[in-house]
């Protein structure tokens, strides 16, 4: 079952560069939505808690990788939100 999981992780993560970039590169919130992004983060927190409590292995760098992901994704919506409100 582990072999799942790490390809669902896999799958996920493997989008989270190209939204980064995107992110980084247009300085816009457009098509981005924070709450999305904060559920992600305590989506992946969670399967790290689990994976330190119930079955610590290889798994648990996967979560670590997309929430680092989605953390630096989120970081960047709240940078390019300022510079929208530099903008106007």
């Amino acid at each position: 079952m582990k072999i799942l999981e790490a390809i669902m992780l896999i799958c996920f993560g493997m989008a989270w560069p190209f939204s980064i970039i995107k992110s980084f590169k247009s300085k816009s919130t457009n098509g981005k939505s924070i709450v999305f992004l904060i559920v992600l983060i305590i989506g992946y927190v969670a399967g790290i808690i689990n994976k330190i409590l119930y079955s610590n292995d290889i798994v648990l760098y996967l979560y670590i990788l997309n929430l680092s992901m989605v953390s630096i994704d989120a970081i960047l919506w709240f940078r390019n939100k300022k510079y929208e409100k530099l903008k106007n």
